[in-house]
């Protein structure tokens, strides 16, 4: 199982961006995935989360209504599109599979700032 993000970079406040999750070795389509980040100092935190067959999809409070998860089973990829970004967005984020045992990527830098 390997999981690799990408998509992360700077943005002023009010843009957005796309970050993306190539998935090996499992069909992300099967699981629970969801999108964690953990800024300086603080503890990773939930961001948002898609059902494995359901495809229920839950955000944190903080981000519902700008951003929106998704995947692509052909591309055996988890998306996170982040719409009207603030500087408290400023992260490094991760993603996560739930399978038999819970798998991350290394993380990529988000950074909002002016």
């Amino acid at each position: 199982v390997q999981l690799v993000e990408s998509g992360g970079g700077s943005v002023q406040p009010g843009g957005s961006l796309r970050l993306s999750c190539l998935a090996s070795g499992f069909s992300v389509g099967r699981y629970t995935m969801s999108w964690f980040r953990q800024a300086p100092g603080k503890e990773r935190e939930l961001v948002a989360t898609i059902g494995d067959f359901t495809g229920i999809r839950d955000y944190a409070p903080s981000v519902k209504g700008r951003f929106t998860i998704s995947r692509d089973s052909y591309r055996n990829s988890l998306y996170l599109q982040m719409n009207s970004l603030k500087s408290e967005d400023t992260a490094v984020y991760f993603c996560k599979a739930h399978l038999w045992s819970d798998y991350w990527g290394q993380g990529t830098q988000v950074t909002v700032a002016s």
